[in-house]
């Protein structure tokens, strides 16, 4: 049997960004992924400045740019008053070739990505509706056992074994390794509609995460829809909260018209704080995902599990061209566990906590406090450094 150099489990953004990283590094790869096909539902849709600065590189911005909407500024807003602190992230023109968000589906870049290796990259082969079901590793090698979709199970011998298949990771429950944090008691419902909300609502800006009388909700722009995120009443169920009715009379609540939004798609989800206790066991590695999961507030999970990719992919480049032994995935652990942390998991809790505040005077205190910060010019920077994840990179890039 001959040996592969990499196995990735999980064919999302995370894995085939490292796919596409070790392929055009000469390195066959072969990723497995348990769905039948590209999903294309809800999930993030946000995209940091140094996320496009990194997949510039291969030619995938561009594409992502034209499929999406440049968001030039952030808000944090009280729906009752109209008061909001604005983000302008022009101010990091000096860091990064992106200095914007940009509002894109994460399908479409799974859409680039595979089109992209299909393309230039015929040594990185992509198997859907084939899960990994199980795994045993040596000091030299890791044996990877999967089903085709006929039902036959296969045998594969890699170098390397990386677990890129998101919360519900194979390879991490398979590891038997503690996924430490918790999950927060509420539910997020994520609708999405046409309506044209930047019609209505004075200075919205694209990305807009507000406070209202009843709660909190966010809306997102996308290119040709708006993103809202929902959450249930006091003592509402989760199947009730999901209903058509519940959801448009949330919606009504953001602005009140006289005919029924037209609701696209509905979907709720739970929020998880976790971080696995090791990213390397051997030669199996965890990226994204299966690593950590964080609260979407801010756009930091999809963004943080490629700067995963990137890092890792740099260390098994280095160690499958004899340049360095298994101390290098040593590195990417230390690198990128400790930002995981501080930077991704801290900050988006940080996000939520704000956002869920529902005292009234707390509330005009943090607004206060992100209207000083936007006002002021060495605020105002080191805020957006630390929100658009460019701070975690650099401390990264730090560890040794």
């Amino acid at each position: 049997m001959n040996i592969q150099p990499v196995v990735i489990s999980g064919a999302g953004p995370v894995g085939l960004v490292l796919a596409m990283r070790l392929g055009h590094m000469g390195i066959a790869c072969t990723v497995l992924e348990s769905a039948p096909e590209l999903a294309r539902g809800l999930r993030a849709s946000t995209f940091h400045p140094p996320t496009l600065d990194m997949l510039q590189a291969h030619g995938i911005t561009a594409g992502l740019i034209a499929a999406g909407l440049i968001a030039p500024t952030w808000q944090v807003r009280m729906h009752s008053t109209g008061q909001y602190a604005e983000f302008d992230l022009s101010v990091l023109k000096d860091d990064t070739a992106h200095p914007y968000r940009l509002q894109c589906e994460q399908w479409r870049l799974s859409e680039l990505l595979l089109a992209h290796i299909q393309t230039h990259l015929p040594h990185v082969q992509v198997h859907w509706g084939s899960p990994l079901i199980g795994f045993s590793q040596t000091d030299h090698s890791v044996k990877v056992q999967y089903q085709s979709p006929d039902g036959h199970l296969h045998q594969l011998e890699a170098s390397f074994l990386v677990g890129a298949d998101g919360g519900h990771s194979t390879v991490r429950k398979q590891l038997n390794l503690e996924f430490d944090g918790l999950t927060f008691p509420e539910t997020t419902i994520l609708a999405t509609t046409r309506f044209a909300f930047h019609e209505h609502l004075p200075s919205l800006s694209y990305i807009n995460y507000c406070w209202s009388e009843r709660g909190t909700f966010s809306l997102l722009r996308l290119r040709d829809l708006w993103r809202v995120s929902l959450y249930p009443d006091e003592g509402e169920s989760i199947e009730e909260a999901t209903s058509d009715t519940a959801v448009q009379e949330k919606m009504q609540r953001i602005w009140l018209r006289h005919e029924a939004y037209d609701v696209l798609e509905i979907r709720p989800y739970r929020i998880h704080q976790r971080v696995v206790k090791q990213y390397v066991n051997g030669r199996v590695v965890l990226v994204g995902d299966a690593a950590h999961l964080n609260s979407p507030s801010g756009g930091m999970g999809m963004n943080g599990g490629i700067h995963d990719a990137f890092n890792l992919s740099e260390k098994l480049g280095a160690i499958l061209d004899g340049k360095c032994g298994l101390e290098a995935l040593a590195l990417y652990e230390r690198q990128r566990r400790p930002i995981a942390i501080s930077h991704v998991l801290e900050q988006s809790g940080r996000n939520r906590a704000r956002m869920q505040e529902r005292d009234m005077s707390k509330r005009q205190a943090a607004m206060a406090e992100l209207q000083r910060k936007a006002s002021d010019p060495v605020l105002h920077k080191a805020h957006l450094l630390n929100t658009s994840m460019i701070t975690g990179l650099r401390e990264s890039a730090a560890l040794t």
